[in-house]
């Protein structure tokens, strides 16, 4: 190699690592917040970022650095049963399987998933608005009784309006047949629907949210003690609804897309 092929080479790999590393400055904080956060939703995140700075990169060149720097997100799986469907609680049918919302709270859908904790299990109730993806109510407890679901399920009602109708759906999970349950649903005027005995996916909406917050924020890790657990999980519902791009909104976050149509 000629002396003059030489610094053009070095020149090269030093304008590369520039550019790199003023890449990677705008990948790290919001991976420093949402660290199983996809290289697509990050470009769209910082793709204006990237026009101000006059940094010429594209998707494929951000998944490249992103490859390069061992920052692509790996996909995780786990699986625990949480659904008791064997019991005498009468059950209703699938009213949302032909229905696309249109606006928000006309369909809230939910589901129960585990924590892990080596002092045993948590179990993390959730309700999700079908048309903003946005968690209106959760909690967390340390057991699969009908409290915990009728706690989230009251936490999501004091943000709906007096007299606003709409659909609850579930899976025939012993908690969201339970009378106490159904009561508190019927008294607001709100129809029940659940999903088919078995089949996960009449209610994939309420198991995509519970995969996102396990593989994105981490509470499929095993937790050492449950208040650490409880805290994470508080953590992880802050930023679904308030930080997390979704494809399916536009690349714009649940809390963004509720209240702009509230």
């Amino acid at each position: 190699m000629s002396r003059d092929a030489y610094y053009k080479y070095r020149h090269r790999v030093e304008k590369r690592q520039e550019l790199e590393e003023e890449v990677l400055s705008l990948v790290r904080p919001r991976r420093s917040l949402q660290s199983r956060e996809g290289g697509r939703k990050i470009y769209k995140a910082i793709k204006s970022d990237l026009e101000k700075m006059a940094l010429k990169v594209g998707r494929d060149k951000l998944f490249d650095i992103l490859r390069k720097h061992d920052m692509l997100v790996k996909p995780r799986k786990s699986y625990v049963r949480t659904t008791n469907s064997r019991h005498g609680f009468h059950t209703y049918l699938n009213l949302v399987e032909e229905f696309e919302p249109t606006g928000i709270n006309q369909i809230w859908v939910s589901d129960i998933t585990y924590i892990r904790t080596e002092d045993g299990f948590l179990y993390l109730a959730l309700i999700t608005d079908a048309y903003s993806r946005k968690i209106m109510g959760y909690d967390i407890s340390d057991s699969l009784e009908l409290e915990g679901a009728l706690r989230a399920l009251r936490q999501a009602l004091r943000s709906l309006p007096v007299g606003h109708r709409l659909i609850h759906h579930s899976d025939r999970g012993i908690q969201y047949c339970s009378h106490a349950y159904v009561n508190e649903l019927k008294e607001r005027g709100i129809r029940v629907s659940m999903a088919s005995k078995g089949n996960c996916y009449e209610n994939a909406l309420a198991e995509r949210v519970n995969g996102i917050l396990k593989q994105e924020y981490y509470l499929d890790q095993n937790f050492k003690m449950k208040p650490l657990a409880k805290i994470a999980c508080k953590q992880a519902v802050k930023l679904y609804n308030g930080y997390r791009l979704h494809m399916s909104l536009g690349y714009q976050t649940p809390d963004n897309v509720h209240y702009r149509v509230a």
